[in-house]
């Protein structure tokens, strides 16, 4: 990268004993640092230490209730997000911030054209975002309306929508969570040719191995203070796990065992598919209890029309579906409940919860009309002791049950969701994302609930983008491209690099040769 930090050259960012409350909570205590021009600085700290809290005052969304933000020199005024875009900060947001019903390009380019301008060059705006998405590696359809593209697809428009405007300062919140390893690994060598060109970088990653390859400073934040501060080339993964839950991080071992009887099964299923997303091609899949079975693949090959199917939002177009050796029969979300399934959903804030509910109320969303209303009434005192268990239980750190849900950081949000499904004893489990954007003290722990649930008999699906995460803790491993599913893969018998052919669809014309 650019070498060490040199402390005497002026900073092109300057964050002065930053402070900011929300009620009770202080999610920023007195956090001071700068950013030299051409540096990157990656910003570490789990679930809730305040990372994205900090962004948003320097990027103008929250105002602070101390300190200053300096850019160039000049001191933005609070609170201004046009300031800060003005003065060249842009932010790739780890929730996204696009309006579903316009299209790419006009995401894009919305908030870039002054009040007044008469007219826009669609023509020359689409050209460049074409060249931005050849350059970086993200591949999106300028045309798409943003509403109907995938979580990933989604989270690359938002990359391509800050490096239109040019930023001279670029945050980056957690802007690989839903990219393949070989899209980050694109979008770092370009940041680096950027930043060798005096483009200067806020990382927020909870992936050590990228703070580590991206990075030539790193701050790590604990409960909203800073507690430490390392040059990256002399630090390692294992002081900065350490560092950011001030103490050692184990990981929970997953030891093989035999698969017990089948669960769930799918025969030549098929779906139809939804827009430009592919439904599913005559999938044949088998889940077996006191096992994890691994489903890996780039975003948008077909894993959302399965995790839709087992969650019961759609229906088989064909094929045999059967649950314990019973076909399902009128399928739905309630059906699916009542037969066992458990739901941690790919997007927490979509579909998982409701922004503006309180933890309460988020915490029976599935249950309530038959463990918490009684002849139509609900038994709020109820409702809220469950909420109360789950918080303790699962280490949801928030002032309380009646906190709205929108103001948790990613992990706590997480953890009351997997709370909520594991507290009803599902005998299968769709877990379909449950780490994205988790720092590695939360990835830990939810990993550890899934696996406590394998020994307790249950049968989990594992939908996942981190190849990592899937050849970790599957017993089983599928590849998902284009709506078909490979073969199964036992546990160790495959490397990154097979199942990345796989992913490119590589293996599937080797089967169809085979049949």
């Amino acid at each position: 990268m650019t070498g060490p930090h040199d402390q005497k050259a002026q900073p092109v960012l300057r964050l002065s004993n930053i402070t900011k409350r929300f009620g009770a909570l202080t999610a920023n205590d007195d956090v001071s640092f700068d950013l030299a021009r051409g540096e990157v600085i990656a910003l570490l700290g789990e679930n809730g230490a305040g990372k994205t809290t900090l962004m948003n005052i320097l990027f103008g969304q929250y105002t602070a209730d101390a300190g200053t933000v300096e850019v160039f020199g000049e001191v933005l005024p609070p609170g201004n997000p046009r300031a800060a875009l003005d003065a060249g900060v842009g932010m790739v947001h780890q929730h996204f911030t696009l309006a579903g019903n316009l299209t790419v390009w006009e995401n894009i380019v919305l908030g870039t054209e002054r009040l007044g301008a008469l007219r826009l060059d669609a023509k020359a705006a689409k050209a460049r975002i074409a060249d931005l998405s050849r350059r970086f590696h993200l591949a999106v359809d300028p045309a798409a309306k943003v509403g109907r593209l995938t979580v990933g697809e989604r989270q690359r428009v938002e990359i391509l929508k800050a490096l239109y405007r040019e930023a001279r300062i670029l945050i980056l919140d957690e802007p690989t969570a839903v990219l393949t390893p070989q899209e980050s690994e694109a979008l770092f060598k370009t940041l680096r040719e950027a930043v060798g060109q005096g483009l200067s970088v806020v990382f927020i990653s909870h992936k050590l191995h990228e703070v580590m390859a991206i990075s030539d400073r790193t701050i790590v934040l604990r409960h909203g203070r800073l507690v430490a501060e390392r040059a990256t080339a002399e630090t390692s993964r294992e002081e900065l796990a350490a560092l950011m839950v001030g103490g050692k991080v184990s990981a929970p071992k997953i030891e093989a065992r035999p698969a017990g009887p089948a669960l769930l099964r799918l025969a030549g299923v098929s779906t139809k598919g939804e827009g430009r997303a592919p439904g599913l091609r005559a999938v044949d899949l088998t889940l077996h209890a006191g096992q994890i079975t691994g489903l890996a693949g780039v975003s948008g090959n077909g894993q959302k029309a399965l995790s839709d199917l087992i969650s019961g939002l759609v229906a088989p177009a064909s094929g045999q579906f059967e649950i314990v050796g019973e076909p399902v029969g009128d399928w739905s979300p309630r059906r699916a409940l009542a037969r066992g399934i458990g739901r941690i959903p790919e997007d927490r804030h979509r579909t998982g919860t409701i922004a503006d509910f309180d933890l309460t109320e988020n915490a029976v969303l599935e249950t309530y009309a038959q463990d918490f209303a009684r002849h139509g009434w609900m038994r709020w005192g109820a409702a809220r002791a469950q909420a109360e268990s789950l918080i303790a239980t699962y280490d949801v750190r928030c002032p309380g049950p009646e906190t709205r849900i929108r103001l948790l950081s990613g992990g706590n949000m997480q953890k009351l969701i997997l709370g909520r499904v594991l507290e009803t004893a599902p005998r299968i489990i769709l877990a379909n994302q449950p780490v994205r954007g988790l720092d590695i003290g939360a990835v830990n722990y939810v990993h550890g609930r899934l696996a406590e649930a394998r020994e307790e008999g249950a049968a989990v699906l594992l939908i996942s983008e981190d190849l990592d995460e899937i050849m970790t803790l599957s017993d089983v491993i599928h590849v998902m491209s284009e709506g078909r599913l490979s073969p199964g893969f036992t546990r160790g018998t495959m490397r990154a690099e097979a199942l990345g052919q796989w992913m490119a669809g590589e293996g599937f014309g080797r089967v169809a040769d085979a049949s």
